[in-house]
């Protein structure tokens, strides 16, 4: 395994100017671990925004397929990554080896989409209006529209998914493959496990040719504000909490020139369990859906922290066989002990809020999380109380039950945005419900059926996004090829030379990509 520096990234090279103070912590014992790091100073912040916008020329201008092959490099530098780098990552997290060579693989297939998705083409939107000289009353002229970056992208690491959503995460790998040079402000919970995965990165940028500058990355407290700040800095992605992303945004939108943040943060991810499907199958439901909210001690973003159901037998009987699986459910250790505290905050905020009663889950106690289960009434949530608007971080699930379907779409249309919602019912319960889905389309960003949402596939299709407070910005995603739109802008060429116009916009099309070509999609050469 390669050392750990504990030093910043800045331009291909490492610096460690600022006293070196931070220590990575054994998430299970709470022990410090042997990696030290360099508190980045506000003149390395400075300069490793500078080194991204310095390298954001010639990158951006590099072809789709010198991008793809940069990316691909790095999914082969991570999978090389031995043992000794799978043990850190463990020992910063206390998540399990199989979970982080899941994790692993999924973070690298994730590069390898983007690169399919550059030698597809279809990121560059490329659109041509010919011109039309004869058109009356007035000829038009030759147009022709296609994306580029839009600039340096500061990229916040998770704390939940070290790898996935961090270093060499969904944000980063969109944005690279937007042709974004990116500056990484590296978490604070996983500190080694940035470093190393920042050591390959930079292995593969050597390996393809890149130009220095395309990756850099930080260390320390206090500096992520000094990044978005940075003038060189052209947008954001961040994922983490509704607090930190709403000061992100805040920063972002107070500059001289303001900036996109696209911040993925607070989501209960409302389960609506229908009647006819608890009638048939309560039991497996409960099982089922136990599990989903405490997979991973419930440190998912799509955790189930809300649960509706109608009035009647089946939704008791359910009720009675969910708060069993919660009671035999064993203590879990959290990311780190920061994540605890905030835990623990949380349920006893439920416990000692009026209208919320505590059903099944043991006394919280010790170094570890413990499921915990809780009823509300519906009232809070109508009122709009942030306790049933805000997620508890942890194994926790909140159940409301509401009389009839009237109190159902009050309850629905009194949530807040939602990164997704699952509807749980048989074919009757989903054809006489079928009314939900336009009240649902316009609160979440996916609605799943007869599944549950902690798994988020990554793939053309997916939208891991949703509306304030979910994400900062509706529009994007933060998994699937779609995010490479939100690093994206569009550039419009009027009366251009064909031979000085980007190559995906030149009549013989030679990357042979599908374009809009007089509102018609076609890969074929312009006569």
């Amino acid at each position: 395994m390669p050392a750990v520096l504990g030093q910043q990234f800045i331009a291909g090279a490492r610096s460690g100017l600022g006293e070196a103070r931070h220590q990575s912590i054994d998430a299970t014992t709470g022990e410090a671990l042997s990696y030290v790091f360099h508190q980045a100073t506000v003149e390395e912040v400075g300069q490793a925004a500078l080194a991204a916008k310095s390298a954001f020329g010639p990158y951006r201008q590099l072809s789709p397929v010198r991008r793809a092959g940069f990316l691909e490099a790095i999914a082969e530098e991570l999978e090389a990554l031995d043992q000794d780098f799978i043990a850190v990552v463990c020992s910063e997290t206390a998540l399990p080896s199989a979970r982080i060579l899941g994790e692993r693989l999924r973070t690298s297939n994730q590069m390898r989409l983007f690169a399919q998705v550059l030698r597809r083409g279809d990121s560059l939107g490329a659109r041509i209006d010919l011109a039309l000289p004869d058109r009356q009353p007035l000829p038009r002229v030759d147009l022709r529209q296609y994306r580029i970056g839009v600039g340096p992208v500061a990229v916040f690491g998770a704390s939940n998914f070290p790898l996935a959503f961090s270093t060499a995460g969904g944000d980063t790998a969109s944005a690279l493959a937007a042709g974004c040079p990116v500056v990484v402000k590296a978490h604070s919970g996983h500190m080694a496990t940035a470093d190393l995965v920042g050591g390959a990165i930079e292995r593969a940028a050597k390996r393809t040719g890149m130009p220095p500058g395309v990756f850099n990355m930080i260390f320390g407290e206090g500096v992520g504000a000094d990044l978005v700040r940075h003038p060189a800095i052209q947008a954001v992605g961040f994922t983490g909490s509704l607090r930190g992303g709403d000061a992100l945004c805040k920063i972002a939108a107070e500059r001289t020139q303001p900036i996109p943040v696209f911040a993925e943060m607070s989501s209960i991810n409302p389960v609506i369990l229908l009647p006819d499907a608890l009638a048939a199958r309560g039991a497996t439901i409960a099982g089922e859906l136990a599990g989903s909210v405490v997979l991973g001690a419930g440190q998912f973003c799509t955790n189930p922290g809300l649960v509706i159901g109608i009035r009647g037998p089946a939704f008791t009987a359910f009720t009675e066989q969910f708060k069993a699986h919660f009671s035999a459910q064993a203590p879990q250790t959290l990311l780190n002990a920061g994540g605890l505290r905030s835990y623990q905050k949380g349920v006893d905020a439920l416990k000692a809020c009026p209208g919320v009663a505590h059903l099944a889950g043991q006394s919280q106690e010790g170094n570890q999380a413990r499921a915990q289960l809780f009823k509300a009434d519906l009232a809070l949530l109508l009122e709009g109380h942030p306790l049933l608007q805000e997620e508890v971080f942890g194994p926790t699930s909140v159940l409301i039950e509401v009389e009839d379907d009237a109190q159902l779409e009050q309850a629905l249309r009194a949530l807040r945005g939602q990164l997704t919602v699952t509807l749980i019912g048989e074919p009757a319960d989903l054809h006489r419900y079928q009314w939900l889905v336009p009240l649902l389309e316009e609160k979440v960003g996916r609605i799943l059926v007869n599944g549950y949402p902690t798994g988020v596939e990554v793939c053309d299709a997916m939208v891991h996004g949703g509306p304030y407070p979910a994400t900062s910005d509706a529009r994007g995603t933060s998994v699937g090829s779609l995010a490479i739109d939100r690093f994206l802008r569009p550039v419009c060429y009027q009366n251009y030379p064909d031979s000085l116009l980007p190559a995906a916009l030149q009549n013989a099309n030679p990357l042979g990509i599908k374009r809009l070509v007089n509102g018609e999609w076609t890969r074929d050469p312009i006569d």
